[in-house]
Protein backbone atom coordinates (compact mmCIF):
# COMPACT_ATOMS: atom_id res chain seq x y z
CA UNK A 1 0.00 0.00 0.00
CA UNK A 2 1.87 2.49 -1.32
CA UNK A 3 -0.18 5.15 -2.47
CA UNK A 4 -1.99 7.39 -0.30
CA UNK A 5 -5.55 7.32 -2.20
CA UNK A 6 -5.94 3.41 -0.99
CA UNK A 7 -5.51 4.41 2.87
CA UNK A 8 -9.09 4.66 4.66
CA UNK A 9 -9.69 8.13 5.22
CA UNK A 10 -7.21 10.28 3.21
CA UNK A 11 -6.70 13.15 2.20
CA UNK A 12 -6.76 13.10 6.12
CA UNK A 13 -4.37 10.63 7.07
CA UNK A 14 -1.75 10.29 4.18
CA UNK A 15 1.91 10.12 3.70
CA UNK A 16 4.39 13.51 4.05
CA UNK A 17 8.09 13.00 3.57
CA UNK A 18 7.95 9.69 4.29
CA UNK A 19 5.97 9.76 7.52
CA UNK A 20 2.24 9.26 8.07
CA UNK A 21 0.40 12.40 9.03
CA UNK A 22 -3.11 13.33 9.84
CA UNK A 23 -3.86 16.47 8.45
CA UNK A 24 -0.60 18.29 8.59
CA UNK A 25 0.78 16.70 12.01
CA UNK A 26 3.27 13.74 12.37
CA UNK A 27 1.59 10.59 14.35
CA UNK A 28 4.63 9.48 15.43
CA UNK A 29 5.78 12.81 16.84
CA UNK A 30 2.11 11.98 18.58
CA UNK A 31 3.04 8.60 19.73
CA UNK A 32 6.66 9.53 21.20
CA UNK A 33 4.72 12.41 23.49
CA UNK A 34 1.65 10.53 24.28
CA UNK A 35 2.50 7.15 24.25
CA UNK A 36 0.47 3.87 22.85
CA UNK A 37 -2.14 2.86 21.72
CA UNK A 38 -3.28 5.96 20.87
CA UNK A 39 -6.19 7.10 19.21
CA UNK A 40 -5.85 10.15 16.68
CA UNK A 41 -8.87 11.97 15.09
CA UNK A 42 -8.76 14.49 12.52
CA UNK A 43 -11.48 17.21 12.72
CA UNK A 44 -11.35 18.01 9.02
CA UNK A 45 -12.58 14.67 8.46
CA UNK A 46 -15.27 14.90 10.77
CA UNK A 47 -16.26 17.98 8.94
CA UNK A 48 -16.24 16.48 5.57
CA UNK A 49 -18.19 13.51 6.52
CA UNK A 50 -20.95 16.19 8.16
CA UNK A 51 -20.82 18.18 4.63
CA UNK A 52 -21.49 15.01 2.77
CA UNK A 53 -24.87 14.85 4.28
CA UNK A 54 -25.64 18.30 4.54
CA UNK A 55 -25.16 18.71 0.95
CA UNK A 56 -27.64 16.21 -0.01
CA UNK A 57 -30.19 18.02 2.23
CA UNK A 58 -29.97 21.52 0.46
CA UNK A 59 -33.58 22.62 0.26
CA UNK A 60 -35.07 19.86 2.21
CA UNK A 61 -36.34 20.05 6.19
CA UNK A 62 -33.73 17.50 7.26
CA UNK A 63 -32.48 16.91 11.40
CA UNK A 64 -29.37 15.19 11.63
CA UNK A 65 -28.90 13.17 14.80
CA UNK A 66 -25.33 11.96 15.77
CA UNK A 67 -25.46 8.65 17.13
CA UNK A 68 -23.64 9.04 19.96
CA UNK A 69 -22.74 5.28 20.62
CA UNK A 70 -20.42 5.26 17.73
CA UNK A 71 -17.68 7.85 19.28
CA UNK A 72 -19.19 9.50 22.89
CA UNK A 73 -15.61 11.72 23.20
CA UNK A 74 -17.01 14.81 24.65
CA UNK A 75 -15.14 16.80 22.65
CA UNK A 76 -16.43 15.44 19.50
CA UNK A 77 -19.82 15.30 20.65
CA UNK A 78 -19.38 19.06 21.11
CA UNK A 79 -18.58 19.41 17.36
CA UNK A 80 -21.37 17.78 16.02
CA UNK A 81 -23.67 19.89 18.51
CA UNK A 82 -22.04 23.21 16.93
CA UNK A 83 -22.26 22.26 13.51
CA UNK A 84 -26.23 21.89 13.92
CA UNK A 85 -26.40 18.18 15.09
CA UNK A 86 -28.83 16.64 17.10
CA UNK A 87 -28.29 13.07 18.90
CA UNK A 88 -29.71 9.73 18.94
CA UNK A 89 -28.94 8.30 22.12
CA UNK A 90 -29.56 4.76 24.03
CA UNK A 91 -28.77 5.48 27.40
CA UNK A 92 -29.30 8.05 30.25
CA UNK A 93 -25.57 8.67 30.56
CA UNK A 94 -25.49 9.54 26.55
CA UNK A 95 -28.08 11.64 27.61
CA UNK A 96 -26.01 13.31 30.18
CA UNK A 97 -22.95 13.52 27.55
CA UNK A 98 -24.87 15.33 24.76
CA UNK A 99 -26.36 17.91 27.42
CA UNK A 100 -22.63 18.50 28.82
CA UNK A 101 -21.65 18.84 25.16
CA UNK A 102 -24.06 21.45 24.35
CA UNK A 103 -26.57 19.68 22.72
CA UNK A 104 -30.41 21.33 23.33
CA UNK A 105 -32.52 18.51 24.88
CA UNK A 106 -35.22 18.81 22.66
CA UNK A 107 -32.89 17.94 19.23
CA UNK A 108 -32.10 14.52 21.67
CA UNK A 109 -33.88 10.98 19.93
CA UNK A 110 -34.09 8.40 22.60
CA UNK A 111 -33.57 5.03 20.96
CA UNK A 112 -33.06 1.49 22.44
CA UNK A 113 -35.18 -1.82 23.15
CA UNK A 114 -34.58 -1.52 26.72
CA UNK A 115 -35.14 1.89 28.33
CA UNK A 116 -35.28 1.71 31.99
CA UNK A 117 -38.21 3.81 33.99
CA UNK A 118 -35.83 6.04 35.65
CA UNK A 119 -34.02 6.61 32.15
CA UNK A 120 -37.49 7.57 30.64
CA UNK A 121 -38.11 10.18 34.09
CA UNK A 122 -34.58 11.79 33.58
CA UNK A 123 -35.78 11.96 29.92
CA UNK A 124 -38.95 13.56 30.16
CA UNK A 125 -37.82 15.87 33.15
CA UNK A 126 -34.87 17.11 30.29
CA UNK A 127 -37.47 17.49 27.70
CA UNK A 128 -35.88 15.95 25.14
CA UNK A 129 -37.51 15.67 21.78
CA UNK A 130 -38.56 12.38 20.98
CA UNK A 131 -38.39 8.43 22.63
CA UNK A 132 -38.28 5.97 19.79
CA UNK A 133 -40.97 2.97 21.01
CA UNK A 134 -39.44 -0.18 20.43
CA UNK A 135 -41.63 -2.38 21.89
CA UNK A 136 -45.72 -2.44 23.22
CA UNK A 137 -44.74 -3.02 26.70
CA UNK A 138 -41.85 -0.19 26.82
CA UNK A 139 -45.34 1.98 25.18
CA UNK A 140 -47.12 1.44 28.31
CA UNK A 141 -44.31 2.27 30.65
CA UNK A 142 -43.32 5.45 28.93
CA UNK A 143 -47.04 5.96 29.41
CA UNK A 144 -47.39 5.28 32.70
CA UNK A 145 -43.80 7.25 33.67
CA UNK A 146 -45.07 10.11 31.95
CA UNK A 147 -48.64 10.10 33.80
CA UNK A 148 -46.80 10.17 37.36
CA UNK A 149 -45.04 13.70 35.88
CA UNK A 150 -48.24 15.20 34.66
CA UNK A 151 -47.19 15.15 31.15
CA UNK A 152 -46.76 14.17 27.77
CA UNK A 153 -44.19 12.18 26.32
CA UNK A 154 -43.17 13.15 22.30
CA UNK A 155 -42.65 9.77 20.99
CA UNK A 156 -42.14 8.08 17.62
CA UNK A 157 -42.70 4.03 16.64
CA UNK A 158 -39.65 2.06 15.45
CA UNK A 159 -40.86 0.10 13.02
CA UNK A 160 -39.04 -3.13 11.88
CA UNK A 161 -39.41 -3.07 7.73
CA UNK A 162 -38.33 -7.03 7.46
CA UNK A 163 -35.65 -5.65 5.44
CA UNK A 164 -32.12 -7.27 4.89
CA UNK A 165 -29.57 -4.68 5.05
CA UNK A 166 -26.75 -7.43 4.06
CA UNK A 167 -24.96 -6.95 6.53
CA UNK A 168 -23.06 -8.58 9.54
CA UNK A 169 -25.48 -10.81 11.11
CA UNK A 170 -24.88 -8.68 14.56
CA UNK A 171 -25.60 -5.36 13.18
CA UNK A 172 -28.26 -5.92 11.16
CA UNK A 173 -31.77 -4.82 13.20
CA UNK A 174 -34.41 -4.82 9.99
CA UNK A 175 -35.41 -8.27 10.16
CA UNK A 176 -37.73 -10.09 11.75
CA UNK A 177 -35.75 -12.07 13.54
CA UNK A 178 -34.12 -9.15 15.44
CA UNK A 179 -34.70 -7.75 18.79
CA UNK A 180 -35.64 -4.19 17.65
CA UNK A 181 -38.76 -2.20 16.59
CA UNK A 182 -42.33 -3.35 16.24
CA UNK A 183 -43.60 -5.46 13.59
CA UNK A 184 -44.42 -3.82 10.25
CA UNK A 185 -48.10 -5.69 10.22
CA UNK A 186 -48.16 -4.52 14.07
CA UNK A 187 -47.32 -0.61 13.18
CA UNK A 188 -50.73 0.83 12.48
CA UNK A 189 -52.66 -0.83 15.54
CA UNK A 190 -49.89 0.14 17.46
CA UNK A 191 -49.90 3.74 16.46
CA UNK A 192 -53.82 3.99 16.71
CA UNK A 193 -53.47 2.61 20.69
CA UNK A 194 -50.42 5.23 21.09
CA UNK A 195 -52.75 8.01 20.16
CA UNK A 196 -55.40 7.24 22.35
CA UNK A 197 -53.37 6.83 25.55
CA UNK A 198 -53.49 10.02 27.54
CA UNK A 199 -49.74 10.68 28.32
CA UNK A 200 -48.45 10.05 24.96
CA UNK A 201 -47.84 12.91 22.24
CA UNK A 202 -47.49 10.84 18.59
CA UNK A 203 -44.59 12.87 16.87
CA UNK A 204 -43.55 10.51 13.79
CA UNK A 205 -42.12 7.29 13.01
CA UNK A 206 -38.47 5.55 12.36
CA UNK A 207 -37.18 2.55 10.82
CA UNK A 208 -33.25 1.61 11.07
CA UNK A 209 -32.26 -1.58 9.56
CA UNK A 210 -28.82 -2.39 10.85
CA UNK A 211 -25.18 -0.93 10.27
CA UNK A 212 -22.16 -0.29 8.10
CA UNK A 213 -24.54 -1.23 4.70
CA UNK A 214 -22.55 -0.67 1.53
CA UNK A 215 -25.62 -0.20 -1.05
CA UNK A 216 -28.17 1.63 -1.47
CA UNK A 217 -31.15 -0.85 -2.26
CA UNK A 218 -32.19 -1.58 1.63
CA UNK A 219 -32.36 2.06 2.26
CA UNK A 220 -35.11 2.55 -0.59
CA UNK A 221 -36.89 -0.33 0.27
CA UNK A 222 -36.94 0.37 3.76
CA UNK A 223 -38.32 3.89 2.68
CA UNK A 224 -41.05 2.92 0.53
CA UNK A 225 -42.12 0.26 3.58
CA UNK A 226 -41.94 3.36 5.63
CA UNK A 227 -43.86 5.60 3.39
CA UNK A 228 -46.48 2.58 3.11
CA UNK A 229 -47.24 3.01 6.89
CA UNK A 230 -46.88 6.68 6.88
CA UNK A 231 -50.23 6.58 4.20
CA UNK A 232 -52.03 4.13 6.46
CA UNK A 233 -51.47 5.90 10.12
CA UNK A 234 -52.56 9.24 8.75
CA UNK A 235 -55.62 7.92 6.83
CA UNK A 236 -56.28 7.20 10.59
CA UNK A 237 -56.48 10.96 11.31
CA UNK A 238 -53.20 10.54 13.06
CA UNK A 239 -50.52 13.40 11.93
CA UNK A 240 -46.69 12.57 11.73
CA UNK A 241 -44.61 15.83 11.92
CA UNK A 242 -41.32 13.35 11.26
CA UNK A 243 -40.14 10.73 9.51
CA UNK A 244 -37.35 9.17 11.00
CA UNK A 245 -34.98 7.23 8.30
CA UNK A 246 -32.23 5.89 10.91
CA UNK A 247 -28.62 5.72 9.87
CA UNK A 248 -26.22 2.87 8.94
CA UNK A 249 -24.19 4.26 6.41
CA UNK A 250 -21.04 1.78 5.84
CA UNK A 251 -17.54 3.56 5.20
CA UNK A 252 -14.65 1.60 4.07
CA UNK A 253 -12.46 -0.58 5.99
CA UNK A 254 -10.98 -2.78 3.18
CA UNK A 255 -12.46 -2.39 -0.64
CA UNK A 256 -16.02 -1.50 0.39
CA UNK A 257 -17.63 1.14 -1.71
CA UNK A 258 -20.46 2.53 -0.02
CA UNK A 259 -22.99 4.58 -1.50
CA UNK A 260 -22.26 8.97 -1.18
CA UNK A 261 -24.35 10.18 1.29
CA UNK A 262 -25.31 12.88 -1.23
CA UNK A 263 -25.65 10.68 -3.47
CA UNK A 264 -27.97 8.06 -1.55
CA UNK A 265 -29.90 11.11 -0.10
CA UNK A 266 -30.85 12.35 -3.89
CA UNK A 267 -32.25 8.83 -4.28
CA UNK A 268 -33.95 8.55 -1.17
CA UNK A 269 -35.88 12.13 -2.30
CA UNK A 270 -36.86 11.19 -5.57
CA UNK A 271 -38.33 8.47 -4.09
CA UNK A 272 -40.14 10.70 -1.51
CA UNK A 273 -40.77 13.17 -4.35
CA UNK A 274 -42.98 10.27 -6.28
CA UNK A 275 -44.88 9.33 -3.43
CA UNK A 276 -45.49 13.30 -2.11
CA UNK A 277 -43.51 13.15 0.90
CA UNK A 278 -40.46 14.72 -0.44
CA UNK A 279 -40.99 17.98 1.87
CA UNK A 280 -41.38 16.79 4.79
CA UNK A 281 -39.65 16.33 7.78
CA UNK A 282 -36.91 14.18 7.32
CA UNK A 283 -34.72 12.84 10.31
CA UNK A 284 -31.70 10.78 10.58
CA UNK A 285 -29.03 9.06 12.93
CA UNK A 286 -25.79 8.02 11.36
CA UNK A 287 -23.01 7.73 13.41
CA UNK A 288 -20.24 5.40 11.94
CA UNK A 289 -20.44 7.14 8.66
CA UNK A 290 -19.39 10.38 10.19
CA UNK A 291 -16.72 9.32 12.75
CA UNK A 292 -15.43 5.53 11.40
CA UNK A 293 -13.03 6.85 8.70
CA UNK A 294 -11.87 10.08 11.04
CA UNK A 295 -10.03 8.09 13.76
CA UNK A 296 -6.67 5.50 13.35
CA UNK A 297 -4.93 4.00 16.82
CA UNK A 298 -1.14 3.79 16.57
CA UNK A 299 0.45 1.15 18.46
CA UNK A 300 3.94 -0.09 18.70
CA UNK A 301 5.44 -3.85 17.66
CA UNK A 302 6.20 -5.46 20.97
CA UNK A 303 7.27 -8.50 19.69
CA UNK A 304 7.72 -10.66 16.22
CA UNK A 305 7.53 -14.43 17.36
CA UNK A 306 7.54 -16.87 14.07
CA UNK A 307 5.57 -19.85 14.28
CA UNK A 308 5.67 -23.30 12.86
CA UNK A 309 2.34 -22.34 11.05
CA UNK A 310 1.62 -18.66 11.96
CA UNK A 311 4.13 -16.06 12.37
CA UNK A 312 2.65 -13.16 15.02
CA UNK A 313 3.34 -9.57 15.18
CA UNK A 314 2.61 -8.97 18.99
CA UNK A 315 1.33 -5.32 19.38
CA UNK A 316 0.72 -3.15 22.37
CA UNK A 317 -3.14 -2.68 21.22
CA UNK A 318 -5.30 -5.31 21.82
CA UNK A 319 -9.09 -6.17 22.17
CA UNK A 320 -9.94 -4.20 24.99
CA UNK A 321 -8.48 -1.15 22.25
CA UNK A 322 -10.40 -2.15 19.38
CA UNK A 323 -12.92 -4.46 20.02
CA UNK A 324 -14.07 -5.34 16.64
CA UNK A 325 -12.13 -7.68 14.90
CA UNK A 326 -12.62 -10.05 18.26
CA UNK A 327 -16.90 -9.26 18.16
CA UNK A 328 -17.03 -9.07 14.24
CA UNK A 329 -14.04 -10.58 12.33
CA UNK A 330 -14.11 -7.10 11.32
CA UNK A 331 -11.10 -5.64 8.53
CA UNK A 332 -9.65 -3.12 9.83
CA UNK A 333 -6.81 -1.86 7.37
CA UNK A 334 -3.11 -1.77 9.06
CA UNK A 335 -0.04 -0.40 8.01
CA UNK A 336 3.53 1.03 9.05
CA UNK A 337 3.99 4.91 10.00
CA UNK A 338 7.11 4.90 7.84
CA UNK A 339 6.24 5.03 4.26
CA UNK A 340 8.82 2.74 3.43
CA UNK A 341 7.16 0.28 5.58
CA UNK A 342 4.21 0.08 2.94
CA UNK A 343 6.33 -0.17 -0.24
CA UNK A 344 5.91 -3.86 -2.22
CA UNK A 345 3.35 -5.55 0.06
CA UNK A 346 3.73 -8.67 -1.17
CA UNK A 347 7.21 -9.02 -0.31
CA UNK A 348 6.66 -8.20 3.56
CA UNK A 349 6.53 -11.16 5.60
CA UNK A 350 3.10 -12.69 6.20
CA UNK A 351 1.56 -12.13 10.26
CA UNK A 352 -0.99 -11.91 12.09
CA UNK A 353 -1.02 -8.76 13.89
CA UNK A 354 -2.39 -9.68 17.49
CA UNK A 355 -2.35 -8.24 21.24
CA UNK A 356 -1.23 -8.38 24.84
CA UNK A 357 -4.73 -9.81 26.14
CA UNK A 358 -4.94 -13.24 26.81
CA UNK A 359 -7.25 -14.30 24.81
CA UNK A 360 -6.87 -16.26 21.42
CA UNK A 361 -9.83 -13.57 20.06
CA UNK A 362 -6.80 -10.87 20.51
CA UNK A 363 -6.17 -10.25 16.95
CA UNK A 364 -6.30 -6.89 15.17
CA UNK A 365 -5.19 -8.27 11.87
CA UNK A 366 -4.98 -11.24 10.44
CA UNK A 367 -2.37 -12.96 7.29
CA UNK A 368 -0.71 -9.03 7.10
CA UNK A 369 1.98 -8.44 4.61
CA UNK A 370 4.55 -5.86 7.44
CA UNK A 371 7.61 -5.05 6.85
CA UNK A 372 7.74 -4.31 10.41
CA UNK A 373 10.56 -4.81 13.34
CA UNK A 374 10.28 -4.40 17.06
CA UNK A 375 9.61 -1.26 18.36
CA UNK A 376 7.93 -0.06 15.02
CA UNK A 377 4.87 1.93 15.09
CA UNK A 378 1.99 0.48 13.09
CA UNK A 379 -1.50 2.81 12.47
CA UNK A 380 -5.05 0.76 12.59
CA UNK A 381 -7.40 2.97 10.21
CA UNK A 382 -10.93 3.18 10.21
CA UNK A 383 -11.02 3.27 14.00
CA UNK A 384 -13.00 6.25 14.86
CA UNK A 385 -16.28 4.34 15.48
CA UNK A 386 -16.92 1.66 17.95
CA UNK A 387 -13.61 1.56 19.03
CA UNK A 388 -12.87 3.76 22.20
CA UNK A 389 -16.86 3.67 22.88
CA UNK A 390 -17.06 -0.31 23.38
CA UNK A 391 -13.28 -0.02 25.17
CA UNK A 392 -13.00 -1.78 27.98
CA UNK A 393 -9.99 -2.31 31.33
CA UNK A 394 -10.14 -6.03 30.44
CA UNK A 395 -6.80 -7.46 32.27
CA UNK A 396 -6.82 -4.21 33.72
CA UNK A 397 -5.22 -1.85 30.95
CA UNK A 398 -5.65 1.50 31.18
CA UNK A 399 -7.70 2.79 28.05
CA UNK A 400 -6.29 4.80 25.54
CA UNK A 401 -6.12 8.27 25.00
CA UNK A 402 -7.26 10.10 22.30
CA UNK A 403 -6.19 13.48 20.27
CA UNK A 404 -7.84 15.83 17.88
CA UNK A 405 -5.79 16.97 15.09
CA UNK A 406 -7.22 20.45 13.29
CA UNK A 407 -4.61 21.03 10.86
CA UNK A 408 -1.26 21.92 12.42
CA UNK A 409 -2.65 21.27 16.19
CA UNK A 410 -3.32 18.58 18.28
CA UNK A 411 -4.54 18.40 21.72
CA UNK A 412 -5.80 15.44 23.96
CA UNK A 413 -9.41 15.32 24.45
CA UNK A 414 -9.22 12.08 26.46
CA UNK A 415 -6.01 11.39 29.44
CA UNK A 416 -5.02 7.69 29.35
CA UNK A 417 -6.53 6.02 32.02
CA UNK A 418 -4.20 5.80 34.86
CA UNK A 419 -4.21 2.88 37.41
CA UNK A 420 -5.54 4.77 40.40
CA UNK A 421 -8.40 5.89 38.62
CA UNK A 422 -9.10 2.41 37.73
CA UNK A 423 -8.67 1.24 41.11
CA UNK A 424 -10.12 3.56 43.39
CA UNK A 425 -14.00 2.51 42.94
CA UNK A 426 -13.41 -0.65 45.08
CA UNK A 427 -13.10 -1.96 48.04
Amino acid sequence: MSSQSALPGSPFFHFKNGQLHAEHVSVDALAKEHGTPLFVYSQAALAAALTAYQDGFKGRHVSIHYAVKANSNLSILRFFAQHGCGFDIVSAGELERALVAGAAPETIVFSGVGKTRQEMQLALQKRIGCFNIESEAELEVLNSVAQGLNVRAPISLRVNPDVDAQTHPYISTGLKSNKFGIAHERALTVFKHAAALPHIEVKGIDCHIGSQITTEAPYLDALDRLLDLVEAVEACGIALSHIDCGGGLGIQYQNEKPPVASDLWAKMFARADARGYGQRHFMIEPGRSLVGNAGICLTEVLYLKPGEEKHFCIVDAAMNDLPRPAMYQAYHTITGVQETATHNPDTAPLYDVVGPVCESGDWLGRDRHLHVQQGDLLAVYSAGAYSMSMASNYNTRPRAAEILVDGTNARVIRQRDSLQQMLQAEQ
